[in-house]
């Protein structure tokens, strides 16, 4: 009865901790994209252009995409991870989409 009490503990902590890695990847994504939003701002600014608006990317969506201002990297885990890019248009407007990407799985060589 004691080995199951500990084994239920143990399992509960694991399980804690891997929701909590989960969302401390998303509170980066969010950091990191709020940090882009400004730098953006502020790019915008300097180019006279107005701020893009931050878009889901959708399956099918046309880009026309003539330059890449800014990507936000994805964290490097094996899962599917948020990224973001800024691109100018043949209009020369500023767009930001955020779509998802297969993470990195690197494997460990011994």
């Amino acid at each position: 009865m004691k080995f199951m009490s500990v084994m239920s503990y143990v399992a509960v902590l694991a399980m804690s901790s891997s929701v909590w890695a989960e969302g401390g990847g998303d509170r980066a994504f969010d950091r990191m994209m709020s940090a882009n939003t400004q730098a953006m701002a502020q790019y915008a600014v300097s180019q006279g252009k107005s701020a893009p608006v931050v878009k889901e990317y959708e399956y099918g969506m046309k880009m026309d995409v003539v330059k890449v201002v800014s990507v936000v990297r994805p964290e490097k885990r094996c899962a599917v991870v948020p990224a973001a890019m800024t691109y100018e248009d043949s209009q020369g407007q500023l767009n930001t989409v955020r779509y998802t990407v297969a993470g990195e799985c690197r494997q460990q060589r011994s």
